[in-house]
């Protein structure tokens, strides 16, 4: 039985992690299992740190989507992977990975998820998250700051010189590509229960 696939996409800071969490508290966690977009940047352990810094990680080219792609099929198909990890800290693949065991429900989870046709196409529901653009930079600029230990200065330099600009380049246009729009300026939002009960519906159905 073919597993779902559900992205979820969005700026960053627009609450696609929130969301996610929403869907798999009510799915159950043991049918769902979620693939983060950003455990796929390429390796750079041949670059050093001020490089690594300088690197664009808003560009569909700063993501590894063969790898990514393979290791999706390679769960339709019924079969575990060992997922990468991305250390923020470091700007680098971390030397650990993840076992991922197949599921009834896949949810990926990235800011360029619609922007690739080819990951496109083999998702069942697509999913944008829209929210304000102040309120997305707050909520990065707290992230950062708190989890990746990052400065206020190199926060909102990366946000200005490419978090912003590649947004309007490839991020936000993907949005026509979605098939469910989620406003998420407040908590609760009744496009993500009509979503949950559209996924039930299918597993039921799938169930039968």
């Amino acid at each position: 039985m073919k597993p779902i696939i559900i992205g979820v996409a969005g700026g960053s800071g627009s609450g696609k992690t929130t969301i996610v969490d929403i869907i798999m508290k009510a799915l159950g966690q043991e049918d769902v299992v979620v693939i983060r977009h950003d455990d796929y940047y390429n390796d750079q352990s041949d670059l050093s740190m001020d490089q690594r810094i300088q690197m664009n990680y808003d560009h569909p080219l700063s993501l590894d989507n063969e790898f990514f792609i393979q290791q999706l099929q390679q769960l339709i198909a019924g079969q575990s992977i060992e997922k990468p990890q991305y250390d923020f800290t470091n700007h680098n693949r971390s030397k650990t990975t993840v076992t991922v065991h197949p599921a009834k429900v896949i949810i990926l989870e990235g800011i360029l998820l619609l922007e690739e046709q080819r990951i496109r196409d083999l998702m069942d529901i697509k999913v944008y998250v829209e929210t304000d653009p102040d309120l997305r930079f707050i909520r990065r600029l707290e992230r950062d700051i708190n989890e990746r230990g990052r400065s206020v200065d190199l926060v909102v330099k990366q946000y200005l010189e490419t978090v912003k600009p590649m947004h309007y380049q490839f991020v936000a246009p993907s949005k026509r590509h979605a098939d469910i729009m989620i406003p998420n300026h407040y908590k609760h939002s009744v496009a993500v229960d009509l979503m949950i009960t559209k996924i039930k519906s299918v597993l039921q159905t799938q169930g039968e």
